[in-house]
């Protein structure tokens, strides 16, 4: 297996840096908006954009997290059933514009089932997509992200991992793994 870092952990804070201002010239201050990380991995991510927002604007922005397990098109259809994750929305969502946040957009399968979860929270006035990576030529739904950290052309056998502190990795950091061929 080769491991190739694409992002160190301090291109990693610019980009949330950067995303964090692209999101405040969109929504202002976040009066009608709200983020929803997808369980497992966009929870990080969300969690991120949420304390840097609120070092800049001086307020916190409405942030919860949303499992879709039961809402996947695949659920049935694996050998092992799947683990649930928590879901954490305190807030109604009914008007709100969404932010809904993933680390990396792949075949946009988990966006779908994201929308479909959601909804039992109310209907947004409007859903925006941000991912930490946007793997090209990948998907398999029509579903692009609105806010992009880093664009990465990957093979399909090639994977994207996102590592963070908080999950007791040394470093913030993003790789591409590929599997030796033998």
């Amino acid at each position: 297996m080769q491991k190739r870092l694409i992002v160190n952990h301090q291109l990693l804070d610019i980009m949330v840096l950067r995303l964090c201002h692209q999101l405040i010239e969109n929504h202002g201050d976040f009066s009608d908006s709200v983020i929803l990380g997808l369980q497992p991995r966009g929870r990080f991510v969300a969690q991120r954009i949420q304390h840097t927002l609120a070092s800049i604007l001086g307020r916190q922005v409405p942030t919860g997290y949303l499992d879709t397990t039961f809402h996947r098109d695949d659920f049935r259809r694996r050998e092992t059933p799947l683990t649930a994750n928590a879901t954490k929305v305190d807030f109604l969502i009914e008007g709100k514009n969404v932010i809904l946040v993933d680390d990396v957009l792949y075949t946009g399968r988990s966006v779908r089932a994201a929308l479909d979860a959601m909804i039992a929270y109310g209907r947004p006035a409007n859903v925006e997509l941000l991912v930490l990576i946007d793997r090209l030529y990948s998907r398999h739904l029509p579903i692009q992200p609105t806010y992009v950290g880093r664009h990465v052309n990957s093979l399909q056998s090639q994977r994207v991992l996102v590592e963070w502190k908080e999950q007791q990795a040394p470093e913030d950091n993003i790789w591409l793994i590929t599997k030796n061929e033998e």
